[in-house]
């Protein structure tokens, strides 16, 4: 039977298609979770998480479907978040941390792609942003991220140690302050030995060491340390590794890396400038400043693999820079004057 429009009468609708939320828990109290994190788990018919994330949310997910995966089983999380979300359920996929920084924002990418999946092909996938642990360590020892860092996970499991080798290397060389994920487990107990040796290979043996161990959850533990002593302490799969900087310090137990401020203003003389620097402009020392000082080395008979060797780059690199004549006028931003601020 149909109707005047052609169609038939009494068949079933197209069963609307569902929704994928890739959402971040935090470091695992619930008053760290974001308000739109709560709403997503709220908002789920499912629920699905490595077995200990799903006990760090065990008080909202009372009268959903629970789907619990263990510590290995990354792409079947995925798989089951989108086999429901095609059957048109609402699905919360949690990840500790951050869904994006080492959690399942990548998998569950991988595995739609795979499947051919587009955003345009009715299944909405959303990523809640959540602290991950190298803000929520940070926090607990001080400020040892206010300048440039990265993060570097030593789990072996996917990624050849080779390359891991390579990333420790360059970041201990570059003077990053470094978070360490994955540092040790039962079965992987040499990786965080050999991340020390690389590092000291670079780094003072006093270098400051934070090692943070379930941030915010009940069995918390804070240890500092210096980079010499670090592999003797207390480090699992639950415990995130500060390594500070050339600058970095401990002090009243707090460990905080340096913005520079010093570089540029007399702190201890009512943070008046410098001589020779100005307020909202590069340091005297910056890209143009430094540039110049090539120019009058290389003009005063210092050769440019002498300069490569002191300033640890690249010879092509100097050249390059050398032969390139924009002035790059040092005009600031609004946004690069209030940086100071």
């Amino acid at each position: 039977m149909t109707d005047s429009s052609g169609a038939v009468s009494g068949a079933p609708a197209t069963a609307p298609l569902g929704k994928i939320m890739l959402v971040g828990i935090g470091p695992g109290s619930t008053e760290h979770m974001t308000q739109r994190a709560r709403d997503a788990i709220a908002e789920a018919d499912t629920i699905i998480g490595y077995v200990t994330y799903i006990k760090l949310v065990a008080d909202l997910i009372g009268g959903k479907e629970v789907i619990r995966k263990s510590m290995t089983e990354e792409l079947d999380r995925a798989i089951e978040a989108y086999e429901r979300a095609k059957a048109g359920k609402k699905v919360a996929l949690v990840s500790s941390g951050d869904a994006g920084v080492y959690g399942m924002a990548g998998p569950t990418y991988e595995v739609l792609f795979q499947a051919g999946w587009t955003p345009d092909s009715g299944i909405e996938v959303e990523i809640v942003p959540g602290a991950s642990a190298l803000n929520s360590c940070a926090a607990l020892v001080g400020a040892p991220l206010t300048h440039d860092f990265c993060a570097i996970s030593l789990s072996d499991l996917l990624t050849p140690w080779p390359v891991i080798a390579r990333r420790l290397d360059a970041a201990a060389a570059a003077d990053f302050v470094v978070a360490l994920y994955n540092p040790k487990s039962g079965r992987r107990t040499r990786q965080i030995v050999e991340a020390q040796r690389l590092f000291l290979r670079h780094r003072r043996a006093d270098t400051p060491v934070a090692i943070v161990k379930s941030a915010y959850r009940r069995r918390e533990r804070i240890e500092f340390t210096t980079l010499d002593r670090m592999a003797e302490a207390d480090i699992g799969m639950l415990s995130t590794v500060l390594i500070g900087n050339s600058n970095t310090f401990v002090r009243e137990g707090r460990m905080v890396t340096p913005r520079g401020y010093a570089n540029k203003y007399e702190l201890d003389n009512g943070g008046a400038t410098r001589e020779g620097e100005k307020r909202g402009r590069s340091l005297s020392t910056g890209l143009l400043g430094w540039i110049e000082g090539l120019r009058e080395d290389l003009a005063a008979g210092e050769s440019l693999a002498a300069l490569a060797e002191r300033h640890r780059l690249p010879a092509d690199y100097l050249e390059a820079v050398l032969a390139d004549t924009d002035t790059g006028e040092d005009t600031p931003s609004t946004e690069e004057a209030g940086a100071e601020a």
